[in-house]
């Protein structure tokens, strides 16, 4: 046994980073058993006060961990603990998407992001709680760091097991703000990538448009790790912060709806980050921007209407309220507005492009402030749908405690296609911020 191996305490396995744990697996300093079962431990002191997981097979995990420990490295997540959010298709796990309408159902094969993870090494703890088709009735999930608080929608089991030290990746879907907004509430990282370039095979539609598949980590290089997985781009797994980044600070058209606690983490923000280097300068709002959000709800909600047509058809009374509005709302979108919408929307794309002229990532809000109390919802998507809409890749970083003591954070925002660019810039933020 190393001097290292030695060192590392059997009850504390479960808050390693992923690229840590990582880098100790690679090595066999621990073993994917050990690590297994301390995030099970973990998972069974806080579950009945923080309920991220819709399902939990614990069994099969340990013994795939097993099997892990005796045959060679596998890949880049080799015995790496992984939550599947519950959007995602898992073969023999029950996959109900957060709705009553599908209780019980069992895939017979995996998500496509779900069976390259498991490929590459991944152990998979179970599914996480997802809101209703990933909209905005709330599940059971409470923010770990105070259980009367949302950890936002919809990824919201994800995000708060990543943060509880459950599990030290997991996977999220943002439509509108679902990844961004919840590592905002629950004070981790989040990543969502460039649209397109991450499979759905697999993962339940709510908009061709906007889907996008992406998941959460402790550190920058976490999130990187998972999004060398499924984007299959190995460039992603070797990342470490490059030189100082110039950030456009970008306080978009909403900003008088940002709380004072999500002003100030902006300010502390670019403060820390101009210290440190690097080149932060006012961005102004293109006037297009103030059109971005409508034009995203409007979108999501014609072809939520579509993709979830069957439901409509013949559960309609298992559908919430608040969905059954949304829905009804894009059943009276005619197709030629939405082929409007969708021909906006490629020209606001290439108008976006000419943001990062000047800077390496814009920085701006992810959400408007602290999660709010459970009681009312998950939280406002508004400082994510525009980004969302362009199919820009986004990464949201922790800053500070706000006002109520939750975690309040800044999200960069990158030129399309540009992630690995993205994710060196975000290490670097990251890296300064947390000094």
């Amino acid at each position: 046994m190393t001097s290292h191996r030695s060192s590392i305490s059997r009850d504390s396995l479960e808050r390693l980073t992923a690229t840590e744990a990582a880098r100790l697996l690679a090595g066999r300093e621990i073993t994917a058993e050990a690590l297994t079962r301390a995030c099970l431990d973990r998972i069974a002191e806080r579950e009945p006060a923080v309920h991220a997981w819709t399902v939990i097979d614990a069994d099969a995990a340990v013994e795939q961990a097993r099997v892990l420990d005796r045959g060679p490295i596998r890949g880049l997540l080799h015995g790496l603990p992984l939550g599947v959010k519950d959007l995602f298709d898992t073969a023999g796990l029950f996959t109900a998407y957060g709705s009553p309408i599908y209780h019980g159902h069992r895939p017979i094969a995996d998500a496509a992001t779900v069976s390259l993870c498991r490929e590459a090494g991944a152990v998979v703890l179970g599914k996480t709680v997802t809101t209703e088709f990933a909209t905005f009735q709330p599940g059971p999930t409470r923010n770990p760091h105070n259980v009367a608080h949302t950890p936002g929608g919809s990824s919201s089991g994800s995000a708060a097991a990543v943060a509880d030290c459950m599990v030290p990746l997991a996977f999220g879907t943002q439509t509108a703000g679902s990844i961004i907004r919840p590592a905002a509430f629950c004070g981790v990282v989040g990543y969502k990538p460039s649209f397109g370039h991450v499979s759905r095979a697999g993962v339940k539609s709510l908009s061709e448009t906007l889907d996008t598949v992406g998941g959460f980590g402790r550190t920058v290089q976490d999130a990187a790790l998972l999004g060398a997985v499924i984007m299959r781009d190995r460039r992603l797994a070797e990342l470490a912060p490059g030189e100082a980044p110039s950030i456009g600070l970008f306080r978009g058209p909403d900003w008088s709806s940002a709380e004072p606690d999500a002003q100030q983490a902006m300010e502390v923000a670019a403060d820390a980050l101009s210290a440190a280097g690097a080149r932060v300068e006012e961005v102004p709002v293109p006037d297009y921007f103030a059109a971005l959000t409508a034009i995203q709800q409007d979108v999501m909600a014609f072809e939520a209407y579509q993709a979830l047509s069957h439901e409509r058809r013949t559960a309609p009374q298992q559908i919430s309220p608040m969905l059954t509005d949304m829905l009804d709302r894009g059943g009276r979108i005619s197709f030629a507005q939405h082929q409007r919408n969708l021909a906006s929307v490629v020209s606001f794309q290439r108008q976006a492009d000419q943001l990062f002229s000047e800077h390496d990532v814009l920085m701006t809000p992810g959400a408007a402030g602290e999660a709010p109390r459970a009681v009312d919802g998950t939280g406002d998507p508004l400082f994510c749908r525009s980004w969302t809409l362009l199919g820009l890749p986004c990464v949201q970083l922790p800053v500070m405690a706000g006002s109520r003591s939750l975690p309040v954070g800044v999200q960069c925002v990158g030129r399309f296609a540009a992630d690995l660019a993205v994710l060196q810039a975000a290490c670097w933020v990251h890296e300064h911020l947390a000094r």
